[in-house]
């Protein structure tokens, strides 16, 4: 069984930075692709971010590359987000996700942690 925990949401004024952490437990973790989805009111699930299990490959949507970050650690068990220049589009909640591959939508990744609110606003 794969747990997921996120922790570092918060407010934070238009161009500052936040940094998101998910801490991951359970014997798989590190076999598995990671993600960091979010979630704005009224709007669909969108993919933020991944990283691969093995060669931790990265990539990211159009609107936050060059701005966010993503990392993990597969010693620790733990993904981050660095996010950096924040817009107050980038107001949601953020959820870290886990799955063997990237699935077509978000409804089919397997694990997933309880989301943590990024507020973005002067």
């Amino acid at each position: 069984q794969v747990q997921l925990v996120e922790s570092g949401g918060g407010l934070v004024q238009p161009g500052g930075s936040l940094r998101l952490s998910c801490a991951a437990s359970g014997s798989m973790i590190s076999l598995l692709d990671m993600y960091w989805y979010r979630q704005a009111p009224g709007k669909q699930r969108e993919l933020v971010a991944s990283i691969t299990a093995g060669n931790s490959k990265t990539t990211y949507t159009n609107s936050v590359e060059g701005r966010f970050t993503i990392s993990r650690d597969n010693v620790k068990n733990t993904m981050d987000l660095q996010m950096n220049s924040l817009k107050p589009e980038d107001t949601a909640v953020y959820y870290c996700g886990a799955a063997w591959e990237l699935p077509s939508t978000w409804r089919s990744v397997p694990y997933w942690g309880q989301g943590t609110q990024v507020t973005v606003q002067s």
